[in-house]
């Protein structure tokens, strides 16, 4: 019962149709969740208040539901010897954060405002839903993989975000103490003209100031262009690598293969890979040991199997 229900409940499981219509439910359910959300916040609804809370108390009901299943089959998506440190592991995850934000404020809606902002951790439980997907989880994998040259690029912008601001204080202020109080007012214009085109709000006067302010604004283009274009190649390598295991599924190759577990097959039976990607696994490479495949086996990532087209 609890491997029909853990199925049931996973989220992208595409060759489960129950789990896909699972899937769609909890869909529409978010929505519901998040229209009710927006919609209270409307004085010309106010009269259908009572109608808002049931939907709000029966979507929550339901995540809640949601969430003691997910606790409950916690030992099958995370393999641990004991039950406690799977739990804890799924608590712990971004799945579990997130489905616990969802919940927690219907009791405390009346208390800190700190818990009623966290209403708005519902959308990312659509988030969450999406991510299982490969058309989304093609973003989640770029960034992961590239998050080492992203935050390069960040500390980059960030630097040069320093310098500007001090150089920008050291111009302006004689000339604008006001305006340009103290370093931090440099730094918010420093921001808003390297990641934007400027609020107008604080502007260079002078000349030097404004001969500074051209050379930081094409600065600012290019070190933003930075971090998208390590993004989009990213993307494009996501695809080939995408466009590739098809091209083996079409080409019905005869010969063994090697493939890659990445995000996207992690958290897979070894069955449900060969249903969907319609190959054959004969081994798994696994922390430098080979494992027999077993229908059953869950594919970790970083894991190596060797594959074989089916005809």
């Amino acid at each position: 019962m609890k491997r029909k229900i853990f199925n049931i409940i996973q989220i992208g499981d595409k060759s489960n149709r129950i789990s896909r219509l699972f899937d769609i439910f909890i869909t529409i359910t978010i929505f519901c969740n998040i229209a009710v959300t927006f919609l209270q916040t409307f004085d010309q609804f106010a009269a259908f208040s009572g109608i808002f809370k049931v939907v709000e108390y029966t979507t929550l009901f339901i995540f809640c539901i949601e969430y003691i299943l997910r606790i409950w089959t916690s030992e099958l998506l995370y393999p641990m010897p004991h039950k406690w440190q799977s739990v804890l592991r799924f608590l712990f995850s971004f799945d579990g954060i997130i489905d616990f934000l969802t919940i927690v404020p219907v009791f405390f809606l009346s208390g800190f405002v700190i818990f009623r902002m966290l209403r708005v951790a519902r959308i990312f439980h659509l988030f969450r839903l999406n991510a299982k997907y490969d058309s989304f989880n093609v973003i989640t994998t770029v960034l992961y993989e590239k998050r080492n040259q992203i935050i390069s690029s960040v500390f980059i912008v960030f630097i040069l975000m320093l310098a500007s601001s001090l150089c920008m204080y050291s111009v302006e202020h004689e000339a604008q103490p006001t305006v340009f109080r103290n370093a931090f007012s440099g730094i918010w214009w420093s921001m808003s003209t390297l990641l934007t085109v400027g609020y107008g709000d604080i502007y260079p006067i002078t000349t030097l100031g404004r001969v500074m302010a051209i050379c930081i604004a094409y600065l600012g283009v290019g070190a933003v262009a930075i971090p998208t274009g390590i993004i989009s190649a990213g993307f494009v390598e996501q695809y080939q690598r995408k466009s590739g295991i098809l091209d083996y599924r079409r080409a019905d190759i005869h010969e063994i293969a090697e493939l890659f577990v990445d995000k996207r097959y992690a958290g897979k039976t070894v069955e449900e890979l060969e249903e969907t990607e319609q190959f054959t696994v004969y081994l798994l490479l696994r922390d430098g040991l080979s494992v027999l495949p077993q229908k059953d086996l869950i594919l970790k990532q970083n894991d190596i199997i060797i594959i074989r087209g089916n005809k």
